[in-house]
């Protein structure tokens, strides 16, 4: 039982200056196993450790997948080790291999906490979710489906569910994303509206999107040069701008 301020200390440098130091990796395996249970920021940073044990050491977790499904919850978006976790979860959903309903389900839930999502988030999480679709394109059923749900109510995936397998997201449908080609973000719709069109095959680069901050976003909206948007097409005629208006018989705006 160790404090959560120790535990963070220790996994935050658990992966690069003490795992490839250790003659026996592995005896680190229940040790981030049993953070990785504990929910929260120490599940995300027992995520670097896990990673090498799994990918270099063969670590078999069978519930590998369930617990990091369980991770994504509104906050996400929000922790101070957002673009850590993303990064590993991008790693973990590079294989061919995985089946199609564990990806649906993460796109299905990425989609769903978007919703509430700020802006810098949204311009990062939407490349991931088309880079997933060019990954595995038995999941390309959400966008294409023909008669999606017409609201939440009826929309047949389960957002509380843990099991990835019976959410049932592959028999629903992206509405949150037609969702968000509305927001009031240009940035954001017009990365939302991409996956109006067919995708290319060539996958989009995330790692620059991983670190942008509200501040930076803020910034780069400053920098733009404006640009001058016309408030009046017609000349005024009048003191309150018709053509005949009677008061322009008799006053002038000069």
């Amino acid at each position: 039982q160790l404090p959560p301020g120790l535990y963070k200390k220790v996994l935050v440098i658990l992966h690069d200056s003490v795992l490839p130091y250790m003659n026996e990796p592995t005896l680190m395996m229940d040790f981030l196993t049993v953070a990785y249970g504990i929910g929260g920021a120490i599940s995300l940073l027992a995520l670097n450790g896990l990673f090498i044990l799994i990918h270099q050491h063969n670590l078999e977790y069978p519930d590998f997948y369930k617990k990091l499904y369980s991770l994504l919850d509104p906050s996400i978006y929000h922790v101070k080790y957002r673009a850590r976790f993303f990064h590993l979860t991008d790693l973990f959903l590079s294989s061919s291999h995985l089946p199609a309903y564990l990806v649906a389900a993460f796109i299905k839930r990425l989609a769903r906490l978007a919703l509430t999502a700020p802006p810098e988030a949204l311009l990062m999480i939407l490349p991931f979710i088309c880079n997933l679709f060019r990954r595995h394109p038995a999941c390309r059923v959400l966008l294409h489906r023909p008669a999606g749900p017409a609201d939440m109510l009826e929309d047949p995936y389960v957002m509380e569910e843990k099991e990835p397998s019976e959410s049932r997201a592959l028999q629903s449908s992206l509405w949150e994303i037609q969702s968000l080609q509305n927001h009031y973000h240009p940035d954001v719709a017009k990365a939302a509206a991409v996956l109006n069109q067919s995708l290319s095959e060539m996958e989009d680069d995330i790692s620059g999107l991983l670190e942008l901050s509200a501040a930076e976003l803020f910034d780069r909206e400053v920098k733009k040069k404006a640009v001058d948007v016309p408030l009046e097409f017609e000349p005024v005629r009048g003191l309150f701008g018709k053509k005949n208006d009677i008061f322009a018989e008799h006053f002038c705006l000069d």
